[in-house]
């Protein structure tokens, strides 16, 4: 499977690359540079409608780097051929029917035909302090983030479908991300991982996710604004 930790590794740290906030001038070097930092694999996708060349910047990310490009759409819009597999997300936190079951039956032909390697994933949206765009897009609300029996309910849900692995999210640039407290009483219901994404800040944060039992942390929105050249090996030294 794309999706493995390092035999070594606590934890898999994954960069989201959102094809709407890099310009292909730039892309080559970028994932250079987070590869090199300890990146086990690139999220490749958007929430919302994408404006630049997703085929472009794919491949140029998959021409650059050995480590596995896996879509992450936001609609069935967003698939490309030029990666490795794609996370199949249904968002069982929310009950509109485009994101439990509509997108999934328009891209599941072009996937075939892609030969991607699919990975069923159950897609959870934990309220995080304001409304994201995730929210916004698929017109669902997120999970009370103090009712965790709630989010383990739907979380064992996902399990049962078959789905391979959860992801708890919190939204990009989140003023709250996931607490520790909650991957906590997840991971001790499940057998499958655990990915944890939205408003991962710092890498002692990071650090405090996985003690909880993350087995993948996503950051995307703070390597946007950070400036230090080292962060991703700091995220990545923090996690493993």
């Amino acid at each position: 499977m794309l999706l493995n930790k390092k035999n070594s590794s606590r934890c898999g740290l994954i960069v989201l690359i959102d094809p709407d906030k890099v310009r292909e001038k730039d892309v080559a070097g970028r994932v250079i540079e987070f590869e090199a930092g300890g990146a086990d694999a690139f999220f490749f996708g958007s929430s919302q409608t994408v404006r630049n060349d997703i085929n472009s910047i794919a491949k140029i990310i998959c021409k650059n780097v050995k480590i596995p490009l896996i879509l992450f759409p936001g609609s069935s819009e967003q698939v490309t051929p030029y990666a490795n597999g794609i996370l199949f997300i249904t968002l069982i936190s929310g009950r509109n029917s485009d994101y439990l079951i509509e997108h999934h039956v328009k891209a599941a032909p072009f996937v075939k035909k892609m030969g991607l390697e699919v990975i069923p994933t159950a897609y959870i949206l934990i309220e995080c302090g304001y409304r994201t765009s995730v929210e916004r897009v698929s017109r669902t609300q997120p999970l009370p983030a103090s009712n965790i029996p709630n989010i383990i309910a739907h979380a064992l849900a996902g399990e049962m479908l078959g789905m391979k692995y959860v992801y708890l999210e919190a939204g990009s640039g989140a003023k709250n991300p996931v607490s520790p407290e909650i991957i906590r009483a997840v991971k001790s219901e499940l057998t499958i991982p655990v990915i944890v994404g939205g408003g991962i800040r710092t890498p002692d944060y990071a650090k405090k996710l996985v003690d909880a039992g993350a087995d993948f942390i996503v950051i995307g929105n703070v390597l946007e604004k950070s400036d230090d050249p080292d962060i991703v090996k700091k995220f990545a030294e923090a996690v493993k």
